[in-house]
C-alpha cells in the first residue's frame, strides 16, 4: 500500500522508527492511538493508514475493543497451538516448514507482482539492518509471510499463519548465540536473496529449492543449538 500524501509516509517512518527503538516481542500490545499520536507528532487518520500497511505486512494485528499487537496474530480458536506447541519439538516444525514453504514459494514465483517483489527486496534490505536478533526475526518472519502472501492462495496463507504461530510459540529465538546481532555474513541474507531472484525470474523450481535449501541451513545451525541446551 502507498500513500500520496506526505503526511501519511511521514506518519508510517515514524511508527517503523517507534518499533524498532522498542524491540517489543510478539503480541505486546501498542500504545491506544491516542498516545501513538502524541508521541508520534501525526494525525489519527495517518496514524490509522500507517498501522493499516504494517497489518497487510504481518507486523501487527489489531482486535477491536482490545487494541493494536505485534506479530501477526492468532489463528482460529480451533487451532490450539500452545497445545500443538507443547507436543512438537524443533526438528519436527521444520519438516512441517520444509513441506510447506517451497509450495508457497513455488506459487509465489507464478503469481508474485512487480510490489510484492520490491516489498520482499525492501524487507530484505531491512533485515541487514537489525540491530538486535528479535528485530531480524522479526523482519524474517515479515518477508517469509511477504512470500506466502504472494502466492495468493487464502488457504495456504492460513496454513503458513497457523505453522508460524507454532514456531513463535516454540521460541526460536532463546536458542540464538552471540553476537547480539546477525552477522554481517549470516547465511539466511544470500539464500533470501536467491528465493527472492527466483520468484522474480518466474522459476518455480528455483523458488521452491532455494526455499528448501535455506530451511534445511536453517535447520542445520537452530537445532543443534537446541539439543547442546538440552
Amino acid at each position: 500500500m502507498d500513500f500520496e500524501a506526505n503526511s501519511g509516509q511521514a506518519a508510517l517512518v515514524q511508527l517503523h522508527a517507534y518499533l524498532s527503538q522498542r524491540d517489543l516481542p510478539p503480541d505486546s500490545r501498542l500504545p491506544p492511538e491516542r498516545e501513538l499520536c502524541e508521541t508520534l507528532g501525526v494525525s489519527r487518520g495517518d496514524l490509522r493508514k500507517a498501522l493499516a500497511v504494517l497489518e497487510s505486512e504481518g507486523q501487527v494485528w489489531r482486535h477491536v475493543g482490545k487494541g493494536t499487537f505485534i506479530g501477526s496474530g492468532p489463528i482460529d480458536e480451533v487451532v490450539h497451538v500452545a497445545d500443538i506447541a507443547a507436543r512438537t519439538n524443533p526438528a519436527d516444525l521444520m519438516r512441517a516448514r520444509l513441506i510447506l514453504e517451497p509450495e508457497l514459494a513455488r506459487e509465489a514465483a507464478l503469481h508474485a507482482t512487480p510490489d510484492d517483489i520490491a516489498a520482499m527486496r525492501d524487507c530484505m534490505a531491512k533485515t541487514r539492518l537489525a540491530e538486535s536478533w528479535r528485530q531480524y526475526e522479526t523482519l524474517d518472519n515479515v518477508l517469509h509471510r511477504q512470500i506466502a502472501q504472494a502466492a495468493r492462495n487464502t488457504v495456504l496463507l492460513g496454513l503458513f499463519d497457523a505453522l508460524n504461530s507454532i514456531r513463535r510459540a516454540v521460541v526460536w529465538g532463546r536458542l540464538r548465540p552471540d553476537p547480539a546481532k546477525p552477522p554481517v555474513g549470516h547465511h539466511s541474507f544470500t539464500e533470501h536473496m536467491r528465493i527472492v531472484d527466483a520468484i522474480e525470474d518466474r522459476d518455480l523450481s528455483g523458488a521452491a529449492a532455494a526455499m528448501r535449501t535455506h530451511l534445511q541451513s536453517v535447520a542445520g545451525h537452530l537445532i543443534p543449538l537446541r539439543e547442546a541446551a538440552e
